[in-house]
């Protein structure tokens, strides 16, 4: 027996009924999970930002989807409590988000000391070591992160992991200048082992440029444990601009939970 389904017509011609109703329970699985994850990102963004944000502050803000909902609720206190507070982006998506809130937009010329800065992960080992830069913004946000006096990041339950790897596998973001990503994919390689690859865009020709211009390089690597002499050996490659590894810098990860509850981890605490 075949079956057209409502709204998933091309399902009953190619599965039987049961197969066509097992795929519409994925689906509605994926949805659940998919409002889930949200609920998870806006309310470790909340949490972070009612805990590290004051009046007086200059802000690094980061990007990413889940720091979508810290700016929501910066923008928010700024109203209902008239704080003042200046915003240094670390992305042309973040300097826009700044700008849609109506929030003071700066950057480090006039406020090279940062009081907090506040950001995503793709993903959090047990150390507080982090991944970053699967959105490609990761030099700019490692130095509005390194300008600032504390290191915020929020993240849902998928980034937590015991060690780097271990969810994250798209592998560490590496930028590079355009004229040397072949020398530095193959010294990684010969280096690190693993396997560097060349980013390319999704909706145009070519390869993942840069706020900076630049190329990005996901090295997918094999066994890492010191990951501060690794990040350091690869910084040392000619044409590498800067790493996906936030090493040590992280002072405080909000996660939210899939139960609701949100739960942080302190890098003093390791």
């Amino acid at each position: 027996m075949w079956l057209r389904l409502p709204g998933v017509p091309s399902l009953g011609l190619r599965f039987g009924l049961r197969a066509a109703q097992q795929q519409l329970q994925l689906m509605r699985k994926r949805k659940l999970s998919g409002g889930m994850e949200e609920e998870a990102k806006r309310k470790a963004g909340y949490m972070a930002v009612d805990n590290h944000v004051q009046n007086n502050q200059a802000l690094g803000i980061g990007s990413g989807s889940t720091i979508v909902y810290a700016v929501d609720r910066i923008a928010k206190r700024v109203r209902d409590e008239s704080l003042k507070i200046v915003c240094v982006p670390t992305s042309f998506q973040a300097r826009q988000l700044i700008l849609q809130h109506q929030l003071t937009l700066s950057d480090l010329d006039r406020h090279p000391e940062l009081d907090v800065a506040i950001d995503g992960a793709d993903e959090v080992d047990s150390d507080l070591n982090l991944i970053k830069g699967g959105g490609g913004c990761l030099t700019q946000e490692k130095i509005v992160a390194g300008c600032a006096k504390e290191f915020i990041v929020v993240a849902d339950y998928r980034k937590d992991s015991k060690s780097l790897g271990e969810k994250w596998k798209r592998g560490v973001p590496i930028e590079v200048i355009p004229m040397a990503y072949v020398p530095v994919t193959k010294a990684i390689a010969a280096k690190f082992g693993g396997a560097a690859e060349l980013r390319m865009a999704v909706n145009k020709a070519g390869p993942v440029v840069t706020d900076n211009g630049n190329f990005i390089l996901d090295w997918k690597f094999n066994n890492i444990s010191d990951w501060k002499n690794v990040n350091v050996g690869i910084k040392m490659i000619p044409g590498v601009v800067e790493t996906g590894l936030f090493i040590g810098m992280a002072e405080r990860v909000y996660f939210g939970l899939e139960d609701g509850s949100v739960c942080f981890r302190d890098r003093c605490s390791h």
